[in-house]
């Protein structure tokens, strides 16, 4: 049974078509994706679903009984409110009805009560085993739980919470209702990956309807069961999963470019014609009704907004000094200093201690983490932004960091607060008005937008702005330190990006939970774990193998495990490569047992034990065994790869630039898969 029907939904706003026509069907356990451009209409349809903006023209049909709940991107007003009550204060007809049956016990409990305040109390009890019993409270606590909120945090106001924290309340607290259609506007938002992937098996496993809007690609594929495409105020459905839509969709724009230019074609042909035998006797009657037919033609274009796509690229950087940066035994910290009305001396909060990193030029290393774990505090430090608390940065030769902040604090820096984003790119940049408005129309601020004022902008808009600043720098960076660039841009200013990154010859050390971004540009991970950095080969699926494998590993296993390399070699207690150069500190104290008794044989430093009889020469059954082994790593290798490159022979692998970044990415994993088991059999090869 259909929960929700909506027919020919019609929306105007400012006396300007905004939605026109949009029909769709909601069932059970539907989990339907809206996608469309910034400014589409995505969010003013779901409030439309949820009855908070008006329909002007069409049908919303909502079945009897059913709740709907909606999160959106607005904080909520009640800032007094401790977060607990907060979470449960969507849940109005459980409280209703609790007050109903505290009502009716104690008119039982004065003796007042008959047969029909009996019958009332046992329908009031129906009604809210219906809605989980008096167990729904604890369907709260499990929502905000999940999202990364501590039992403590329940009796906090939200006047002490952060905007990001205000969002994740919002969110936990729709998830608490159990409505049967949920709507959610970027829930994804100020959530760290495992949070995200809690939300995502969360939904799956919702007995509801879900409607959602969303810019990260990894999540609407993996909830979403169709697709609501709203383009130029229109709208089209699309059942199937999020990569099916893609699919279609780049087929229906190849189809598109295809019968424009054919239609171009005859338009040109016709012309020809017209042109040739307007005036020749025999011919003008057909000259003539070709004049006609073209007038009468409909002409076949696409909507303008198609044409505004971003698409940059960052300088060819200089060369810079093999190291970039080496971090060692390096502590991190925030706070501390005098606090209160006395002033008194609080202790700084550690986050990271005794941390190891290293960065190599060219390299592009993703740094992951919980939200909190002190990934941002560590990239400011690296950046020259904080001061190290302990511990020693080094920084390599000629490195010209560029470094884009979470929320684009840097924007307007030394400006008024009136300033124009012409004047703000001037003044980072250094460009005259005519080159910065080149680039800024690159970024798609062309024309009025350039004037506007920087305290008017969308959070999407000054993420584009700062990347104009960033790329274009007057002394062009060769190391880019990007901490969540991805932050409200759209899907194609995302991919837009990721293109841009992979292309960068300088290394790059990025902070996002946007694991399509990370999938795409990432060749290894540095996971901030148990207030420490840990180092994994390879990009983020190398990573989450890793992870994965490790999770599976019983508490007693993983107890002798900790430092035993998982297979691939994928996993090192450093920040830093396993090519970096050997005979450093880094190598002295963490090299693996047996190291110095290999070296020493290496010396001829070993002396035999007497009474042993010397070793036959020649290779033994262990070494032999072990490059057995490392052979048939590289044939499965080999294997793997050929499979790969069958899989990726089809144009689907290459559909869309999102496909084509992943397509590449899974080849290089497997490239280097490769190279790895051929480097292992040579170390066993004499």
């Amino acid at each position: 049974m259909a929960l929700l029907i909506a027919s020919d939904l019609h929306k105007d706003i400012a006396g300007q078509p905004l939605l026109r026509g949009v029909s769709f069907k909601l069932e059970r356990r539907d989990r339907m994706t809206i996608a469309g451009r910034n400014g589409a209409g995505k969010t003013t349809l779901l409030r439309m679903l949820a009855g908070q903006a008006s329909i002007d023209r069409g049908e919303l049909s909502v079945a009897k009984g059913v709740r709907i709940a909606l999160h959106d991107q607005r904080p909520p007003r009640e800032r007094a409110l401790p977060l607990g009550e907060y979470l449960l204060s969507g849940c109005a007809e459980e409280l209703q009805i609790e007050a109903q049956l505290r009502d009716l016990e104690a008119e039982m409990t004065a003796g007042s009560g008959g047969e029909a305040t009996l019958a009332r109390y046992a329908r009031a009890q129906a009604r809210l085993e219906a809605r989980g019993g008096y167990l729904w409270r604890d369907r709260a606590t499990a929502m905000a739980r999940g999202l990364g909120f501590s039992p403590e945090d329940l009796d906090r106001p939200l006047a002490s919470f952060s905007g990001g924290q205000l969002t994740r309340a919002s969110l936990a607290r729709a998830l608490a209702t159990g409505a049967d259609v949920l709507l959610l506007d970027e829930p994804t938002n100020h959530l760290d990956i495992e949070s995200l992937e809690w939300l995502e098996q969360t939904l799956v496993d919702l007995d509801a309807a879900v409607v959602l809007v969303a810019h990260d690609r990894w999540f609407l594929e993996a909830v979403g069961t169709a697709v609501l495409e709203i383009e130029a105020t229109r709208s089209r459905f699309f059942a199937g999963s999020w990569h099916q839509w893609r699919r279609e969709q780049a087929a229906r724009e190849i189809a598109l470019g295809r019968a424009i230019d054919s239609q171009r074609a005859e338009i040109e042909r016709m012309e020809r014609f017209i042109e040739r035998f307007r005036y020749k006797a025999s011919k003008a009657r057909q000259a003539q009704s070709r004049v006609k037919k073209l007038d009468k033609m409909e002409r076949i274009e696409r909507d303008p907004r198609d044409a505004k796509g971003l698409e940059f690229a960052f300088s060819a950087p200089q060369r810079s000094g093999r190291v970039i940066f080496e971090l060692l035994d390096g502590r991190v910290e925030v706070g501390g200093g005098p606090n209160g009305p006395h002033g008194r001396m609080q202790p700084p909060v550690t986050l990271l201690e005794d941390s190891e990193l290293w960065l190599e030029r060219g390299e592009h290393v993703s740094l992951v983490g919980a939200n909190g774990s002190g990934k941002t505090t560590l990239i400011e430090t690296l950046a020259g932004r904080r001061e190290l608390a302990a511990g020693r940065l080094s920084i390599g030769h000629n490195v010209k960091i560029g470094y884009l902040s979470q929320h684009a604090e840097e924007l307007g820096a030394g400006g008024s607060a009136d300033q124009s984003v012409l004047e703000a790119a001037q003044r980072a940049t250094g460009l005259t008005p005519g080159r910065a408005r080149a680039l800024l129309g690159r970024f798609l601020f062309s024309g009025e937008e350039a004037e506007k004022p920087l305290s008017g902008l969308s959070g999407g808009e000054r993420r584009r702005l700062s990347l104009a600043v960033l790329v274009g720098a007057a002394d062009a960076p060769n190391v880019l330190i990007l901490d969540e660039p991805t932050n409200h841009l759209d899907i194609e200013s995302r991919e837009a990006l990721e293109d841009a990154l992979r292309s960068f010859g300088g290394a790059v050390l990025l902070v996002s939970h946007d694991r399509a971004l990370l999938d795409a540009v990432g060749t290894r991970t540095v996971a901030v774990e148990g207030g420490t950095l840990h180092s994994y080969l390879g990009g983020w699926p190398e990573y989450v193998r890793v992870r994965d494998e490790r999770s599976s590993i019983s508490p007693i296993d993983r107890k002798g495990a900790a430092h035993v390399r998982p297979p691939g070699g994928a996993h090192a207690p450093l920040g830093r490569p396993a090519h970096a150069p050997p005979g450093t500190a880094q190598d002295k104290a963490h090299a693996p047992a047996g190291s110095a008794e290999r070296s020493a044989r290496g010396n001829g430093a070993a002396a035999e034990k007497p009474g042993r009889k010397p070793k036959a020469k020649g290779p033994s059954k262990n070494r032999l065994s072990a490059q057995e082994q490392a052979e048939r790593a590289v044939e499965q290798a080999e294997a793997a790869m050929r499979a790969l490159e069958d899989e990726l022979a089809t144009p689907e692998a290459w559909a869309t630039r999102y496909e084509s970044a992943k397509s590449e990415a899974r080849h290089t994993a497997a490239k280097r898969a490769v190279d790895e088991a051929y480097a292992r059999l040579e170390t066993l090869i004499d």
